[in-house]
């Protein structure tokens, strides 16, 4: 957690209060805060069920992502314990009371040594009900939730807010040091578990996130942050994602207009085919894209009337897409909460290979009640690391 005093007493309450049968416990790591984040957690769990660790946050090594390195510290500061499973989230999170143990018993019942799920992001303001449906969809179309779940599929992928992950399947990948430098940790780590077993990645309204986002330009850099990042800092794929963009979404509307002007500009009794032909195929292409946004507007419980809307906000994204890349040449890539993560340089890799952090020993599997074909329903948030149990 990073400055994160303000959201917590909406957040860690919910995740302190979970109806979880089994031994549960939270460690929080305060990541170089400057708002009290540590002193407010340590206040709001005085009176809960349970009370969190708080963790103070060490100095970044180089060749260290921040995330990655919270997320070390608070694995190494429960090496010793002997849980089945680790839950890495966000202070931002807050979730429905029988999230956890629908996640365990997912992970348990279908054998999953990760189980991730998107939260439900803010949609309050006008900018975020434009931008947040699209974002969610977008990630889905780059990474289609069913292949990432198929065992013999290649694409993998995870949702930062909420990753179950079963400890021994992670200390055989490697641990967080094997995703240390990754900006977008969490596709890292879903790449860096499917080696070892079945994932499991979908959408969920029980977990929500509570970040605001006051305007467009906190959107534009939750997008801008980490999009030339997703595309390996290459030009080419730059090149090419701006392109697949216009042409899926830009070019239907274009087509669609093009079209419809030339036939109201015709005279009559022009040949009108090639007009009709390219006004047809544009709206084919506009209502098929629209029709396929539907989904995630009825998801955020916004009106259908947003789904024509799309290709301007594809529009939008392929700018903010440029931005990212930009702001990468320039030094600023990576820009979260003050702090700049641009990719290290060779001789900081090999330092960061030199840095040691607390390993965790290898654990048995767990013997909990296992469901047949479960799958989550729920998320959670709130520590950076989590220990968890289900009932033996």
């Amino acid at each position: 957690a990073r400055d994160e005093a303000a959201v917590l007493p909406g957040t860690l309450p919910t995740l302190l209060a979970q109806d979880y049968p089994g031994r549960f416990a939270v460690t929080l790591v305060d990541d170089a805060s400057t708002d009290g984040t540590g002193e407010v957690a340590t206040r709001l769990g005085a009176g809960a069920r349970r009370t969190p660790r708080v963790v103070v946050g060490a100095a970044r090594p180089a060749g260290w992502a921040g995330k990655p390195w919270a997320m070390a510290q608070g694995l190494a500061a429960v090496a010793a314990d002997d849980a089945g499973y680790v839950l890495f989230t966000d202070a931002d999170i807050a979730w429905d009371p029988g999230a956890l143990r629908a996640l365990v018993a997912a992970a348990e019942g279908d054998d999953r040594v990760l189980v991730s799920q998107m939260v439900l992001l803010r949609t309050r303001t006008g900018w975020e009900k434009a931008i947040i449906p699209a974002f969610v969809y977008f990630f889905a179309q780059l990474y289609p939730f069913r292949w990432v779940s198929r065992p013999r599929g290649r694409t993998a992928a995870a949702a930062g807010g909420c990753m179950l992950i079963r400890r021994d399947a992670l200390a055989a990948a490697g641990g967080i040091d094997a995703i240390r430098d990754a900006l977008i940790d969490d596709v890292a780590l879903g790449r860096l578990l499917k080696r070892q077993g079945r994932i499991w990645l979908g959408l969920t309204t029980t977990i929500r996130s509570v970040r605001p986002y006051a305007g467009l330009a906190d959107l534009w850099q939750m997008v801008a942050r980490s999009a030339y990042n997703q595309l390996r800092y290459s030009p080419i794929l730059l090149a090419g994602t701006l392109a697949g963009l216009a042409w899926l979404y830009a070019l239907p509307l274009a087509s669609a207009l093009a079209g419809l002007i030339a036939l109201a500009a015709a005279p009559p009794g022009a040949a009108a085919t090639g007009p009709v032909l390219c006004a047809a195929a544009g709206l084919t292409g506009w209502v098929i894209m629209a029709g396929s946004f539907l989904p995630m507007l009825r998801l955020y419980r916004l009106s259908p009337w947003r789904a024509p809307l799309l290709p301007g906000v594809a529009v939008l994204y392929a700018v903010m897409t440029a931005d990212s890349a930009r702001q990468h040449y320039a030094g600023r890539g990576g820009k979260w909460k003050g702090r700049v993560e641009i990719p290290e340089k060779p001789e900081h890799r090999d330092e960061a290979r030199r840095t040691q952090i607390a390993r965790e020993p290898d654990l048995p599997e767990l013997s909990g009640g296992r469901e047949s074909n479960s799958r989550p329903s729920s998320g959670c948030a709130i520590a950076r690391s989590a220990r968890l149990r289900p009932d033996q």
